[in-house]
C-alpha cells in the first residue's frame, strides 16, 4: 500500500523559515508529479506548488520569491522550503503525488495526513 508520510510542520514567528517533507512509502513503480496544497480554516484547500518528474514548477502567486519545492526522485520524496512566512501562510499543508502503482492501470492520485502550520509572534 502506498502512503505518502509528511514532516516538519510547526510554529513559526512571521519572517521565518519552515521546511516541510514529504516521502513516499510502499510499492509502486514510479512517481511523477508531486505538490503541495494547503487549506486553512474556513477555507478551500488550494495549490500552493507543483514539480513535474523532470523537475518544472509553479507556484501560486501568493508564495512567489518566497516558497521553493525541490525533490529528491532517488527517495521519491518531495520538499517545501518556505522562507519569509506570513501569518496568512497559516494552514495544514498536504502532499499530493501521482503515483503508479499497477502497471496496468493510470497512475493514482494519493495524500498525505496533512502537517499544520503556524506563523505567529
Amino acid at each position: 500500500q502506498v502512503q505518502l508520510v509528511e514532516s516538519g510542520g510547526g510554529l513559526v514567528q512571521p519572517g521565518g523559515s519552515l521546511r516541510l517533507s514529504c516521502a513516499a512509502s510502499g510499492r509502486f513503480f514510479n512517481v511523477y508529479a508531486m505538490a503541495w496544497y494547503r487549506q486553512a480554516p474556513g477555507k478551500t484547500r488550494e495549490l500552493v506548488c507543483s514539480i513535474s518528474s523532470g523537475g518544472s514548477t509553479n507556484y501560486a502567486d501568493s508564495v512567489k520569491g518566497r516558497f521553493t519545492i525541490s525533490r529528491d526522485n532517488a527517495k521519491n520524496t518531495v520538499y517545501l522550503q518556505m522562507n519569509s512566512v506570513k501569518p496568512d501562510d497559516t494552514a495544514v499543508y498536504y502532499c499530493n503525488a501521482a503515483i503508479r502503482d499497477n502497471l496496468l492501470k493510470s497512475p493514482s492520485d494519493y495524500w498525505g495526513q496533512g502537517t499544520q502550520v503556524t506563523v505567529s509572534s
